[in-house]
Protein backbone atom coordinates (compact mmCIF):
# COMPACT_ATOMS: atom_id res chain seq x y z
CA UNK A 1 0.00 0.00 0.00
CA UNK A 2 1.40 3.22 -0.92
CA UNK A 3 1.02 6.44 1.12
CA UNK A 4 0.92 9.55 -0.30
CA UNK A 5 3.03 12.58 0.96
CA UNK A 6 0.60 15.51 2.40
CA UNK A 7 2.89 18.68 3.31
CA UNK A 8 1.45 21.19 5.27
CA UNK A 9 -0.11 24.17 3.85
CA UNK A 10 1.98 26.42 5.46
CA UNK A 11 5.19 25.02 4.26
CA UNK A 12 3.66 25.35 0.39
CA UNK A 13 2.51 29.14 0.82
CA UNK A 14 6.13 30.11 1.80
CA UNK A 15 8.21 28.60 -0.62
CA UNK A 16 10.08 25.59 2.32
CA UNK A 17 9.14 23.01 -0.26
CA UNK A 18 10.59 23.86 -3.47
CA UNK A 19 14.43 24.13 -2.34
CA UNK A 20 13.92 20.62 -0.10
CA UNK A 21 12.58 18.92 -3.27
CA UNK A 22 16.28 20.44 -5.03
CA UNK A 23 18.08 19.41 -2.18
CA UNK A 24 16.85 15.91 -2.76
CA UNK A 25 18.13 15.53 -6.08
CA UNK A 26 21.84 16.90 -5.15
CA UNK A 27 22.35 14.60 -2.09
CA UNK A 28 22.10 10.82 -2.19
CA UNK A 29 21.44 8.48 0.98
CA UNK A 30 23.46 5.33 0.14
CA UNK A 31 22.81 4.75 -3.56
CA UNK A 32 26.15 5.55 -5.06
CA UNK A 33 27.66 4.30 -8.07
CA UNK A 34 30.57 2.31 -7.15
CA UNK A 35 33.95 3.07 -9.10
CA UNK A 36 34.35 0.27 -11.92
CA UNK A 37 37.70 -0.65 -10.30
CA UNK A 38 39.95 -0.63 -7.12
CA UNK A 39 43.31 0.51 -6.98
CA UNK A 40 45.55 -1.77 -5.02
CA UNK A 41 49.63 -2.95 -4.64
CA UNK A 42 51.00 -6.14 -5.51
CA UNK A 43 54.70 -7.30 -5.33
CA UNK A 44 56.94 -7.93 -7.90
CA UNK A 45 58.57 -11.17 -6.14
CA UNK A 46 56.14 -13.68 -3.72
CA UNK A 47 57.30 -16.18 -1.65
CA UNK A 48 56.94 -19.70 -2.99
CA UNK A 49 53.99 -21.92 -1.15
CA UNK A 50 55.59 -24.02 1.59
CA UNK A 51 58.87 -21.88 1.80
CA UNK A 52 60.19 -21.87 5.21
CA UNK A 53 62.02 -19.45 7.41
CA UNK A 54 63.54 -19.40 10.70
CA UNK A 55 65.72 -17.42 13.15
CA UNK A 56 65.94 -16.67 16.59
CA UNK A 57 64.16 -13.65 17.69
CA UNK A 58 66.31 -11.35 17.97
CA UNK A 59 67.04 -11.32 14.28
CA UNK A 60 63.31 -11.41 12.94
CA UNK A 61 61.71 -7.85 11.70
CA UNK A 62 58.59 -6.56 13.31
CA UNK A 63 57.16 -4.16 10.54
CA UNK A 64 54.98 -1.50 12.14
CA UNK A 65 52.24 -0.37 9.54
CA UNK A 66 53.62 3.62 8.83
CA UNK A 67 52.03 6.65 10.23
CA UNK A 68 50.61 8.90 7.28
CA UNK A 69 49.91 12.51 6.99
CA UNK A 70 45.73 12.91 6.90
CA UNK A 71 45.64 13.44 3.10
CA UNK A 72 46.90 9.56 2.55
CA UNK A 73 44.56 8.42 5.80
CA UNK A 74 41.74 7.82 3.11
CA UNK A 75 40.99 4.81 -0.13
CA UNK A 76 41.78 8.20 -2.59
CA UNK A 77 44.52 9.64 -4.32
CA UNK A 78 46.15 12.92 -3.62
CA UNK A 79 47.20 15.23 -5.97
CA UNK A 80 49.25 17.73 -5.22
CA UNK A 81 48.62 21.06 -7.01
CA UNK A 82 51.38 23.31 -5.10
CA UNK A 83 52.66 24.02 -1.86
CA UNK A 84 48.87 25.48 -0.65
CA UNK A 85 46.96 23.38 -2.44
CA UNK A 86 45.57 19.67 -2.68
CA UNK A 87 43.10 17.90 -4.27
CA UNK A 88 42.08 13.92 -5.16
CA UNK A 89 42.38 11.82 -7.98
CA UNK A 90 38.61 11.23 -10.17
CA UNK A 91 37.95 7.99 -9.62
CA UNK A 92 41.03 7.13 -8.21
CA UNK A 93 40.35 4.53 -5.17
CA UNK A 94 42.15 2.33 -3.08
CA UNK A 95 40.52 -1.03 -1.84
CA UNK A 96 42.50 -0.90 1.47
CA UNK A 97 44.09 2.29 3.17
CA UNK A 98 47.68 2.60 1.27
CA UNK A 99 49.46 2.73 5.09
CA UNK A 100 48.11 -1.09 5.05
CA UNK A 101 48.67 -1.39 1.48
CA UNK A 102 52.56 -0.96 1.75
CA UNK A 103 53.03 -2.48 4.76
CA UNK A 104 51.63 -5.57 3.69
CA UNK A 105 54.23 -4.83 -0.02
CA UNK A 106 57.08 -4.35 2.10
CA UNK A 107 56.60 -7.58 4.32
CA UNK A 108 56.42 -9.41 1.07
CA UNK A 109 59.31 -7.53 -0.38
CA UNK A 110 61.76 -8.23 2.76
CA UNK A 111 60.72 -12.06 3.51
CA UNK A 112 61.31 -12.88 -0.25
CA UNK A 113 64.26 -10.54 -0.83
CA UNK A 114 66.05 -10.64 2.22
CA UNK A 115 65.19 -14.37 3.64
CA UNK A 116 64.22 -12.72 6.96
CA UNK A 117 61.11 -13.68 9.02
CA UNK A 118 59.02 -10.45 9.43
CA UNK A 119 56.48 -10.40 11.59
CA UNK A 120 53.65 -8.09 12.50
CA UNK A 121 54.39 -4.63 14.66
CA UNK A 122 51.19 -6.00 17.41
CA UNK A 123 52.33 -9.67 17.34
CA UNK A 124 53.27 -10.72 20.94
CA UNK A 125 56.11 -12.61 19.21
CA UNK A 126 57.70 -9.12 17.68
CA UNK A 127 58.78 -8.68 21.40
CA UNK A 128 62.68 -8.54 21.40
CA UNK A 129 63.25 -8.63 18.06
CA UNK A 130 64.39 -5.94 15.49
CA UNK A 131 61.82 -3.07 15.07
CA UNK A 132 60.76 -1.17 11.47
CA UNK A 133 58.89 1.68 12.22
CA UNK A 134 58.24 5.23 9.69
CA UNK A 135 56.25 7.56 7.79
CA UNK A 136 55.02 7.17 4.34
CA UNK A 137 54.69 11.34 3.79
CA UNK A 138 54.09 10.95 -0.04
CA UNK A 139 51.85 8.55 -1.85
CA UNK A 140 50.48 10.00 -4.60
CA UNK A 141 50.42 11.91 -7.73
CA UNK A 142 52.87 15.65 -8.29
CA UNK A 143 50.75 17.61 -10.60
CA UNK A 144 53.87 20.43 -11.21
CA UNK A 145 55.66 16.90 -12.11
CA UNK A 146 53.21 15.26 -13.52
CA UNK A 147 54.29 12.43 -11.91
CA UNK A 148 53.81 9.90 -8.76
CA UNK A 149 55.89 10.32 -5.79
CA UNK A 150 56.42 7.82 -3.08
CA UNK A 151 58.25 8.97 -0.14
CA UNK A 152 59.69 6.67 2.73
CA UNK A 153 61.38 7.37 5.54
CA UNK A 154 62.50 4.03 7.39
CA UNK A 155 63.34 3.93 11.22
CA UNK A 156 65.46 0.58 12.38
CA UNK A 157 65.24 0.06 15.98
CA UNK A 158 67.62 -2.69 16.90
CA UNK A 159 67.92 -5.22 20.38
CA UNK A 160 71.04 -3.45 20.87
CA UNK A 161 69.43 0.06 21.35
CA UNK A 162 70.86 1.67 17.95
CA UNK A 163 68.19 3.49 16.02
CA UNK A 164 69.01 3.44 11.94
CA UNK A 165 66.95 5.97 9.77
CA UNK A 166 67.03 6.44 6.30
CA UNK A 167 65.14 7.97 3.39
CA UNK A 168 63.65 5.80 0.68
CA UNK A 169 62.27 8.17 -2.60
CA UNK A 170 61.04 7.11 -5.93
CA UNK A 171 59.51 9.65 -8.56
CA UNK A 172 58.46 8.11 -11.97
CA UNK A 173 57.39 11.13 -14.38
CA UNK A 174 55.28 11.48 -17.09
CA UNK A 175 52.71 10.04 -15.83
CA UNK A 176 48.84 11.24 -17.04
CA UNK A 177 46.50 12.69 -14.36
CA UNK A 178 44.24 9.59 -14.65
CA UNK A 179 43.36 6.52 -12.63
CA UNK A 180 44.54 4.08 -15.15
CA UNK A 181 48.00 5.79 -15.19
CA UNK A 182 48.46 6.26 -12.16
CA UNK A 183 47.84 3.35 -10.19
CA UNK A 184 50.04 1.02 -12.03
CA UNK A 185 52.54 3.51 -11.39
CA UNK A 186 52.40 4.21 -8.09
CA UNK A 187 52.67 0.21 -7.97
CA UNK A 188 55.60 0.48 -9.76
CA UNK A 189 56.86 3.30 -7.56
CA UNK A 190 56.40 1.60 -4.29
CA UNK A 191 57.56 -1.70 -5.29
CA UNK A 192 61.04 0.00 -6.10
CA UNK A 193 60.93 1.99 -2.46
CA UNK A 194 60.25 -1.44 -0.99
CA UNK A 195 63.33 -3.45 -2.86
CA UNK A 196 65.23 -0.54 -1.38
CA UNK A 197 64.35 -0.98 2.01
CA UNK A 198 65.30 -4.49 1.74
CA UNK A 199 68.65 -4.15 0.40
CA UNK A 200 68.71 -1.73 2.81
CA UNK A 201 68.09 -4.63 6.00
CA UNK A 202 70.47 -7.05 4.48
Amino acid sequence: MTRSVVWPATLLRSGFLMPVLALAGCVSLGGAEPPESLLTLTPTSIAPAGAAISAQRGDALALHEPAVPAELDVLRVPVRIDDANLAYLKDAVWVERPAQLFRRLLAETIRTQGERVVLSGGDPAARGSLQLRGNLSSFGYDAAQSAVVVRFDATLLGSDGVVEQQRFEVIESGVMAEASRVGPALNRAANDVAMQVAEWLE
